[in-house]
């Protein structure tokens, strides 16, 4: 597959996690939060710039100093149920890196109570299959129920034509959304995919937001978007690999089963729909004759 591995910001990161739009990402907290703080510069980015997924930068983070949260936003066109799992790893080294930057390595050893930021976690989730508009993901899940850990993440569908009091609220979001819509579409129709992105932005009205920022970094978002959906291609690909390796063991298991029991050889073909010759091998590496 060809994947891009010269780790790439993604185009929602690259928008909304950049210190130059502070202002957009903080009307994006204030649209999720239904608040209405208007100082950009109370936004505070520490962004682990490694934390590479697919060779794609997928979070961005960042501290709201006068509420003392940590936001952490994570960004996602394939769903995936194991977000909170990355958002809990991702989150201790930025607690790590808190620690230290605060002098607390040592203080953490103390009877004082240190005060940490409140940790806020965000999935934005805009894949072609369909989710709904708000799902929370817990850690717990993955283990089957409580534990002493947990991690819930709310993830927000911001494909377009969802969420719309939202993106009502957050006008750089709602032209992000349209974007997205508008390059599937050309894509639809031209099957290139960096035909689409060029054919998107020129159709993008002048007046949004984001066009003028867009136009200044183009060429360096057209290649987010071409490895963005390369990424793409590149899960689906492992997906469906996947679903075949689980149908091809769940043929050798049934063979193997009835194998073990004494069936007959015609009977093991017809129920396994495996081949006469790979049943005859499994058969000689259980040590059992198939008749």
């Amino acid at each position: 597959m060809g994947i891009n591995y010269h780790h790439k910001d993604r185009v929602f990161k690259f928008i909304f996690g950049n210190p130059e739009n502070k202002q957009w990402t903080l009307s994006l907290y204030n649209a999720i939060n239904g608040s209405n703080h208007e100082n950009p510069d109370d936004i505070q980015f520490n962004t682990i710039e490694d934390a590479v997924y697919l060779g794609m930068k997928n979070d961005a983070s960042f501290i709201l100093a006068i509420l003392n949260e940590l936001i952490i936003w994570g960004h996602q066109s394939s769903f995936n149920p194991n977000v909170p799992l990355r958002i809990f790893i991702y989150a201790a080294k930025l607690y790590e890196a808190y620690i230290v930057e605060h002098g607390y390595q040592h203080k953490q050893y103390g009877t004082k109570l240190l005060t940490l930021p409140r940790p806020k976690c965000i999935c934005f989730y805009n894949g072609r299959s369909d989710r709904p508009e708000r799902e929370e993901l817990r850690l717990s899940d993955a283990f089957g129920g409580d534990g002493d850990i947990e991690v819930i993440v709310t993830m927000i569908n911001i494909n377009y034509g969802k969420n719309k009091a939202l993106m009502e609220a957050c006008e750089p979001l709602k032209e992000y959304a349209w974007l997205v819509d508008a390059i599937r579409r050309h894509e639809k129709i031209s099957h290139d995919i960096e035909v689409a992105v060029d054919a998107a932005i020129d159709e993008m009205p002048d007046d949004f937001l984001i066009k003028k920022f867009l136009l200044k970094n183009k060429a360096e978002v057209k290649g987010m978007f071409l490895t963005e959906y390369d990424q793409e291609k590149v899960v689906e690909y492992l997906r469906l690999e996947g679903i075949e390796r689980g149908i091809e063991q769940n043929q050798e298991q049934v063979a193997t089963d009835m194998l073990k029991d004494g069936e007959p050889l015609a009977k093991i073909v017809r129920y396994s729909r495996l081949a006469e010759d790979a049943i005859l091998q499994l058969a000689n590496s259980l040590g059992v004759t198939a008749i």
